[in-house]
C-alpha cells in the first residue's frame, strides 16, 4: 500500500507552505492553501483514511463542490511546521453529496479543523472552476509584504493597482494579463469576504485584500505560488522606486500593447488607459 505522506499532493503542500514561509509571507499561522483533488488522486490512499471521519457543517451550501476532495492547511497552524508533521497541520476533506458540509477523511490528527478562510476558498474554487473549465485547482492566500505595503499608498482600484504592478516588471503583463482585483477592507474569515473575493475571481486570478494580503489561484501549487511571487516582486520594486522619489521613466502604454501582442495575451482594458 502506498504511503499517503509520500503522495504528490502531501509533498506538494509541504513544499508550497515551506516556500511561502521562507518568503516571509506566512508569519505564525498567517496564510492558507487548498488544493482540489480528484477521485483518482486519492484512490490509492483510501486505506489511510480515518475510520470515523469528523463532519463539519459548511457555513454556506457549496453544492457545486459536492463529492470533491480538498487538501487544506489547518486553522491556527504554522506553515513552518507543515513539513515537520503534515498529518497534524494538513487535512484531506471530502464534501458531502449535497454540499452542506465535509468529512475530514485524513490528517488534522490532533483535532484541528481547516483554515478559518475555508469558506472564502470554497467560493473562489467554485468561480475558478467555472471560468477555467475546471483547470484551476489551487487557492492560495498569504500576507505578501510589499503588496500589503502598497495598499496603504496606491488607489484601491483594480485598474490603478494593476497598471502600477505591470510597469515595474516586463513579465507582469504576460504572467497576469487579467490584472489584480481589489476589495475594500473586510473582516476576514467571513462568508461576506469569501463571496466578494469570488466575484473578483471571475475576472482576475489575483485578488488583493487591502492591509491584509492576497488571494491567488492556479492549476497547480507552483502556478499559484509563481503568480503571487511575480506580483510581489513587482510590488517590491515599486516600493523601492517610491522610496527613491518615484518614477522618472517607465513602461509606456504602447510598450504594454506591444508586449501583449508579442506574447499573445489580452490585457485588462482598464489598466491600459
Amino acid at each position: 500500500m502506498q504511503d499517503i505522506l509520500a503522495s504528490w499532493f502531501v509533498q506538494g503542500m509541504k513544499k508550497a507552505t515551506n516556500d511561502m514561509w521562507l518568503k516571509g509571507w506566512d508569519e505564525r499561522n498567517g496564510g492558507n492553501v487548498s488544493l482540489r483533488l480528484t477521485e483518482d488522486d486519492v484512490m490509492p490512499f483510501k486505506h489511510a483514511f480515518h475510520a470515523e471521519p469528523r463532519y463539519i457543517q459548511a457555513t454556506e451550501p457549496v453544492k457545486e463542490l459536492a463529492n470533491q476532495y480538498f487538501i487544506v492547511t489547518g486553522s491556527g497552524k504554522f506553515f513552518r511546521n507543515v513539513a515537520l508533521d503534515p498529518a497534524d497541520n494538513l487535512g484531506l476533506v471530502r464534501i458531502d453529496n449535497e454540499g452542506h458540509g465535509y468529512h475530514i477523511v485524513w490528517g488534522f490528527v490532533n483535532g484541528a479543523i481547516p483554515t478559518s478562510e475555508f469558506a472564502a476558498h470554497f467560493q473562489s474554487h467554485i468561480t475558478r472552476m467555472q471560468v477555467t473549465d475546471g483547470s484551476n485547482r489551487v487557492i492560495m492566500h498569504c500576507h505578501a509584504t510589499n503588496i500589503i505595503a502598497l495598499s496603504y499608498v496606491l488607489p484601491l482600484n483594480s485598474a490603478s493597482f494593476t497598471r502600477n504592478l505591470w510597469e515595474m516588471s516586463t513579465e507582469c503583463l504576460v504572467v497576469f494579463p487579467d490584472g489584480i482585483g481589489v476589495l475594500p477592507w473586510m473582516v476576514p474569515g467571513t462568508d461576506g469576504i469569501g463571496l466578494e473575493t469570488a466575484k473578483q475571481m471571475k475576472l482576475h486570478g489575483l485578488v488583493l485584500w487591502p492591509f491584509h494580503g492576497i488571494f491567488g489561484s492556479g492549476p497547480t501549487l507552483d502556478d499559484a505560488f509563481g503568480l503571487i511571487d511575480t506580483a510581489e516582486k513587482s510590488a517590491e520594486i515599486l516600493v523601492k522606486v517610491l522610496s527613491m522619489g518615484g518614477k522618472k521613466q517607465t513602461i509606456s502604454t504602447e510598450n504594454l500593447i506591444a508586449l501583449a501582442k508579442r506574447f499573445n495575451v489580452t490585457p485588462m482594458p482598464d489598466a491600459l488607459k
